[in-house]
């Protein structure tokens, strides 16, 4: 029986981030230690809480749901902070907001990235049934990617779109930096202009500018934003012309 007032990560002594042979070997040690037949440290009921924690810890369907509960208890749904609704700009933001749940597992957790369509619907704050065309559209642009075990991913391209689109779109800026599964006292700091917990240097440029750039890359060529493709192109005009005076 799931006991979800129990941290299951506390109970076993590991990191959320913990890869599955890292929870069997912390499982091992510890049901030794707690099973009632060891007469010096034995006990009964912390054991049969163990089992419970690896049962699911160890079974990558059922700890990515438990993920799921367990940030949705520590941080708001994105849902209270950014517009989802059924319009252009809201299926533009719910394509951002899959796209930062799928990168901040990844960062955060690179042996286990995969993302339950539960734990997206959770973060998100959004019924799944309004999910459909934006992660078709993620799969079909090769940003995401959906495993046998039906789970999602994100791949090198959403890797290269998430980083270099972030300094373009304030809504992506605020996912990554409030909505993806930080704890909520970053969150929170972040809303009162308090100094945040720093991120990992891949987040990229803290730097807010338009939604527009990043609304258009995601309608097109993964990578590269207008701005960036006009300073190329000024900055290969310029050496030719330079060439040519030479």
């Amino acid at each position: 029986m799931e006991t979800q007032a129990i941290d299951y990560y506390e109970l076993l002594q590991i990191s959320p981030n913990a890869d599955s042979d890292t929870i069997h070997r912390v499982f091992r040690f510890l049901a030794a230690r707690l099973h009632p037949d060891n007469t010096e440290t034995g006990h009964e009921e912390n054991f049969h809480q163990l089992r419970a924690a690896y049962e699911v810890l160890s079974d990558p369907k059922r700890r990515a749901e438990y993920d799921a509960k367990r940030i949705q208890a520590t941080a708001q749904p994105l849902s209270s902070t950014i517009d989802f609704m059924d319009n252009l700009e809201g299926e533009l933001n719910r394509r951002l907001a899959v796209l930062s749940v799928v990168y901040y597992k990844r960062r955060t957790n690179p042996s286990y990235p995969e993302v339950s369509l539960a734990e997206i619907e959770i973060r998100m704050g959004f019924p799944r049934d309004y999910l459909d065309f934006t992660l078709w559209y993620l799969q079909k642009k090769g940003y995401v990617a959906k495993t046998d075990s039906a789970l999602y991913v994100l791949t090198v391209d959403g890797v290269d779109f998430v980083e270099t689109q972030r300094s373009n779109s304030s809504t992506l800026n605020k996912l990554l930096t409030s909505g993806s599964g930080l704890p909520a006292a970053h969150a929170e700091r972040t809303q009162r202009g308090e100094t945040a917990i720093p991120l990992p240097d891949a987040f990229g440029a803290t730097e807010q500018t338009s939604h527009a750039s990043a609304a258009h890359s995601i309608h097109s060529t993964p990578g590269q934003s207008a701005d960036q493709h006009e300073d190329k192109v000024d900055r290969r005009a310029n050496a030719e012309h330079r060439r040519k005076v030479n």
